[in-house]
């Protein structure tokens, strides 16, 4: 049965999704608003909303789950050779945080193959962007020549991160950010981006399916876990909070 919730409600736990004999498996809860407190505490618990307009907010947590695991980054030649000459280029730059409202704007309106519409609508958006505010969500981006050409937003917490969406206005513009996202969680030690739902696109790049249950128990040892000083070049006794693009983690994927 579907737990319903408002405002002052805490969170039901993940396991208690629906099965997938029903008609949404993986939906947790249904109610509520999407604000900054209550992604924080969803997200801890690996659930995340998605809905569409006129529907309830929707808590989601799918069973398995996809996740890339940054040590199994899948590096093409022709994606290399992309982000070797990308980086070499002059105008050519990526950011990280330099301009979160607008890639996340682009990612709720940049239109996608097979999809009607978007679920980040105004108020998704509203609540991020204040989450965002708040140090907990980051954008990495892909510039040529002063213009946004594509990009990411994702959430940090502890030694996790959860890829949220991406768009690109030219070819290959959201798998350089997500590169980008890639060397950055292996300069800070974060293992696994969560990826939430399957696609062939992520799964060329070497994401791959998760039991839930799996997935929850990495979540436990993670999200408010300190950093394995032997993952990272300069050790740190605290989960990353600095996001800043550093240009050195390049070199952690061989470039």
């Amino acid at each position: 049965m579907l737990t319903w919730i408002d405002d002052t409600s805490p969170m039901p736990p993940a396991t208690l999704a629906l099965g997938p004999d029903s008609d949404a498996p993986g939906l947790v809860a249904a109610g509520g608003r999407v604000t900054p407190q209550r992604l924080e505490e969803a997200y801890r618990l690996g659930i995340f909303p998605w809905y569409g307009p006129g529907q309830p907010v929707l808590w989601w947590s799918p069973d398995p789950r996809m996740v890339l695991p940054v040590a199994e980054f899948r590096l093409s030649h022709s994606l290399r050779k992309t982000l070797r000459r990308f980086l070499r280029t002059p105008g050519c730059e990526v950011r990280f945080d330099s301009d979160f409202r607008a890639v996340i704007q682009a990612c709720a309106h940049t239109p996608r193959a097979g999809q009607d519409g978007t679920w980040i609508m105004p108020s998704v958006l509203a609540a991020y962007a204040e989450w965002h505010d708040a140090g907990r969500v980051h954008s990495a981006e892909t510039w040529v020549n002063g213009e946004l050409v594509g990009g990411l937003y994702f959430v940090a917490i502890g030694r996790m991160a959860f890829g949220e969406s991406m768009f690109a206005h030219r070819t290959d513009a959201s798998k350089i950010a997500l590169a980008a996202l890639v060397a950055a969680c292996r300069a800070r030690g974060v293992p696994l981006v969560d990826c939430q739902q399957n696609t062939g696109h992520l799964a060329s790049l070497g994401a791959r399916e998760m039991p839930r249950e799996s997935f929850l128990a990495h979540l436990a040892t993670t999200v408010d876990a300190s950093l394995d000083a032997s993952l990272v070049a300069t050790p740190d006794t605290t989960a990353p909070r600095d996001w800043s693009y550093d240009e050195s983690a390049w070199a952690l994927l061989g470039l």
